[in-house]
This record gives structure tokens, sequence and C-alpha cells, in this order.
């Protein structure tokens, strides 16, 4: 569990709404295409078709825009021990644009998901000094190191999920969303949040706590 003297080098929060729209919040699902849209088109895979010598379409995909950074930037680390600030920057705003639209998707806030505004959702993300703060080899073996985690969180998920049907129906009938259940949900996609800062954007070497505080 991280502490104020220990904290964690990537972090989320999520302000608590007082008062939710029971008519947005029903139609939560259908009003969010749009902006799911256009984060699929964003984090769309590439694809390419071709003819093969006996006549046949084969489609083939490339990685999607997340996994072509991590690859690049593990290769800079690798290599070249340096992390791009402009790349480190990409990678924290897209993130937090995916994190604005899941938010809404589960209701935790009532704000359409904006491009560009932090709105109520804070993600953090500590830019790292490479050749002080990160091991180059590291990212070779971060997502196999990770493996426990993955595994871990699959429960908590669930009860996300189920947390948010039952938060659904009380927004319905209250309009306010029970504060356990948004402080557990919240708690599972920091905890998520400190998985992917470690594993996959490669910004730290410590390793993410258990912990959805």
């Amino acid at each position: 569990m991280a502490t104020k003297k220990d904290t964690y080098p990537a972090s989320l929060d999520i302000d608590y709404p007082k008062k939710l729209n029971r008519l947005s919040s029903f139609f939560r699902i259908i009003w969010a295409l749009p902006i799911v849209a256009i984060m699929a088109i964003i984090s769309a895979e590439g694809t390419k078709s071709y003819t093969d010598e006996l006549g046949r379409k084969v489609v083939e995909s490339g990685p999607g825009i997340a996994a072509a950074l991590f690859i690049a930037t593990a290769l800079m680390i690798l290599f070249r021990q340096r992390y791009p600030k402009w790349w480190f920057d990409f990678n924290l705003e897209l993130n937090k644009f995916s994190t604005r639209v899941g938010s809404y998707l589960c209701l935790l806030t009532d704000k359409y998901p904006s491009t560009e505004d932090e709105q109520s959702v804070h993600l953090k993300l500590e830019y790292p000094n490479v050749k002080k703060d990160l091991n180059r080899w590291l990212p070779l073996i971060k997502w196999f190191l990770v493996i426990p985690h993955i595994f871990v969180l699959i429960i908590p998920v669930i009860f996300a999920i189920l947390a948010t049907i039952i938060a659904w129906f009380a927004i319905l009938f209250t309009g306010k969303y029970p504060k356990g259940l948004f402080d557990f949900v919240v708690g599972v996609g920091r905890w998520g949040w400190r998985v992917t800062a470690y594993a996959f954007l490669l910004t730290t070497d410590k390793y993410p706590p258990f912990s959805l505080e």
C-alpha cells in the first residue's frame, strides 16, 4: 500500500459526484457511442489486404497505436536509454482520454468525456529519468513479471462490473452512486493503471502494489 512517504509514480483519482443525472445514466451506453467510436478510431489496428498466389484475398492486422508505442519505447530504453518526452506526453494524454471515456461508461461521472480537459478524472504519471530510474533490460520481462497481477485482477474486475450494474440501478432510483461501490470501482481502475504504467508504458521500475488504495 502506497503512503505519503512512499507514493507510486502513477495515480488515479476521480471526484465523487454528489448527484448524477438519472436520464443520462439510463441511456449511458447509447449516449457514449460517439466518443467510444472516436476512441476506437484512435486505438484501431492498422490493416492491409493483398491477394496471394492462389487468388485469395488475405487481410493482415498490424499492432494498434498503444502496442506500437510500447515496442518503440522498449527499444529506445534498451538500446539508447532514452524515453522521448513527446512519446511520454502522447502516451499519457491518450490514457487520460481513454480513462475519461471508461469513467463515463462506468457511470463514475456525468461529464461527457473531453478530448483535452481533465474534468473530474485525475490521471497522473511521473516522467522518468531513464538512466537513473530505469533498468534498460527490464522492458524485456516486465510483461512476464505482472502475470500475477493480471490473474489476481480478474476477480476485482468482475466485481467492478457487478458493482457498476448495481450502481446503475441505485442511480436510477436515488440519483447517487453508492460511495462504497464508487471507491471500489475507482480502486480497481487505479490498480490497473499502476500495472499499465509499469509493464506497458514502461515509465517506472517500481513494482506495482497489490492494492486498490
